[in-house]
């Protein structure tokens, strides 16, 4: 089974790869062509509305109750239930997305007042009617991404990770190819940008229909309200759809702050948080998305042995990962922001203020992995309210984290007070898997394998390792900012691998053996 898995992981991880690198393009592109000013503040907030629903329904409450049950259909029952369970499912999405979607457009400046009214109430209309003009393009793309996670669980389901992981990748063409090609022949630049959002959509959208087709699970869209199946899934929805809006509540209170904070402060958040996203998307992410529908098999089956074991060798991998990567990005912040961002409008001070949300970022990176790994052990098993439960715990947290961090440094004047926001929300995240992993253990669903003590060893004394060797070989932010851009790409390869390198090889010399982490063997 571990070997499966890893297959399916490496599957998902190539395809996440691809998009996130060309999602670093991207933002390469944003930077150099836009800065970091009130108009991309504006823009970042109009995109990152729909964003917050789309985590909140599609891929957060939506996904989390709807692959537990086309698993059970696929095991339990008959292809053509199958079948119509899922058209009745995409009918009765589409209906509801379809009137939350014009409503949302029609109520854009509300929807602004409530995200960002720092916007109105501290940097005046222009920035405030910007962004309400711009989530009129952005909102729908909420409605397309939902079908898109709809048409995941089903692929997800059937072992067909490869197109789902794909998909992403037409997000970051389609605004890239808005910038280079449609923002210079505009007065407003950053209108181009919001119409890409609903471009992409739509592309992702038809590009997943043939990859239902094949595995004969196109659905015929139907409203099935009244369908046992699908008021199964509403049913999970609900504690679900509270537990998502627990996180996206946490950014969404990140945002507002953010709006009444310098210019430029939005988009410093944005840009650390697109770094952080990219070991998370590349490999966490991935192993989230391959193991939920095997822990949902496993439970279903009753293999109560099976689903301990598939969750044990996912912790290993995200420790085995967690700890290099948020040493990397600490100590390696600067120069990242440097070397992707630091061209045209995007100045060395912008370095310096997303650097430090960046490191703060950082801290967190390992807590929101366990998060990505723990939390589908609750919904593969149709139990959304413990989850719930903890993430309230965490936001609480975080808001009161919040502003113990950011009011004081605004009273005291303290440089880059938006890295308060990225504090606390890793803060937060840490309590949020703890809190998982207790509840987990305690339940005894989850019963370690051997072998933790001297895993957790090797691996902490390895990122050690890696951390002196980087705090005291890389050269420093001036030195950085001072060369040519082919000059930062080389060094940065050069000390990335020199990274892995040491990591690994700490790794081996502490007697981590691998394969059999691979495998599953305990040492």
């Amino acid at each position: 089974m571990s070997r499966k898995l890893l297959k399916s992981t490496a599957i998902v991880s190539s395809m996440t790869f691809v998009s996130r690198l060309l999602g670093l393009l991207r933002d390469i592109v944003l930077a150099r062509m836009f800065g970091a000013d009130a108009s991309m503040d504006a823009f970042f907030v109009a995109f990152k509305i729909p964003n917050f629903l789309r985590r909140l329904f599609a891929e957060g409450a939506f996904s989390q109750a709807f692959v537990p049950i086309i698993a059970e259909y696929r095991a339990q029952r008959t292809l053509e239930d199958v079948r119509a369970l899922a058209g009745r499912v995409a009918g009765t999405l589409l209906g509801i997305l379809s009137i939350i979607s014009v409503i949302g457009v029609l109520a854009s400046p509300v929807l602004i007042t409530i995200f960002a009214p720092g916007f109105l109430l501290k940097h005046g209309e222009e920035q405030f009617a910007l962004a309400a003009g711009l989530l009129r393009f952005t909102f729908p793309y909420l409605l397309f991404v939902s079908l898109v996670a709809f048409a995941a669980g089903i692929l997800n389901t059937y072992g067909r990770f490869a197109a789902a992981s794909f998909v992403p990748v037409w997000l970051n063409v389609a605004l890239i190819g808005a910038a280079v090609l449609v923002s210079p022949g505009l007065a407003q630049p950053e209108m181009a940008l919001a119409g890409g959002v609903f471009v992409a959509g739509v592309v992702q959208v038809l590009f997943l229909l043939p990859s239902l087709k094949r595995i004969g699970v196109l659905p015929r869209p139907r409203w099935g309200m009244r369908d046992s199946g699908v008021r199964r899934i509403m049913k999970l929805m609900l504690p679900g759809i509270l537990g998502s809006s627990v996180a996206q509540i946490n950014l969404l209170f990140d945002t507002l702050i953010a709006s009444f904070l310098v210019a430029g402060s939005v988009s410093w958040l944005y840009y650390s948080d697109r770094l952080v996203e990219f070991p998370l998307g590349v490999f966490v992410i991935a192993l989230s998305t391959v193991i939920l529908p095997s822990l949902s098999r496993s439970h279903a089956n009753g293999s109560e042995e099976e689903f301990s074991r598939t969750l044990d060798w996912a912790l290993r991998l995200v420790l085995l990962v967690g700890i290099p990567s948020a040493a990397g990005l600490f100590l390696l912040s600067r120069p990242m922001l440097a070397t992707l961002f630091n061209y045209g409008d995007f100045a060395a001070h912008d370095v310096s203020m997303a650097g430090l949300s960046l490191m703060a970022y950082a801290l967190g990176l390992p807590g929101f992995m366990l998060i990505k790994v723990l939390a589908p052990a609750f919904y593969s098993r149709k139990d959304p309210r413990t989850p719930v439960r903890i993430a309230v715990i965490a936001l609480v947290t975080n808001m009161l984290l919040n502003l113990a961090f950011v009011i004081p440094m605004v009273r005291l004047g303290i440089q880059g007070p938006h890295a308060g926001l990225a504090m606390a929300t890793s803060i937060a995240a840490w309590v949020n898997a703890g809190l998982l992993y207790r509840t987990l253990k305690r339940q005894n669903i989850y019963r370690p394998q051997q072998g933790w003590p001297r895993l957790l060893g090797q691996v902490v004394l390895a990122g050690g390792v890696l951390a002196v060797m980087l705090a005291w070989a890389v050269p420093g932010t001036g030195e950085w900012l001072a060369w040519t851009a082919g000059q930062r790409v080389t060094q940065l390869l050069v000390w990335v691998v020199a990274g892995i390198a040491t990591y690994f090889l700490a790794l081996r010399l502490a007697g981590l053996r691998l394969l059999s982490l691979w495998r599953q063997e305990h040492p």
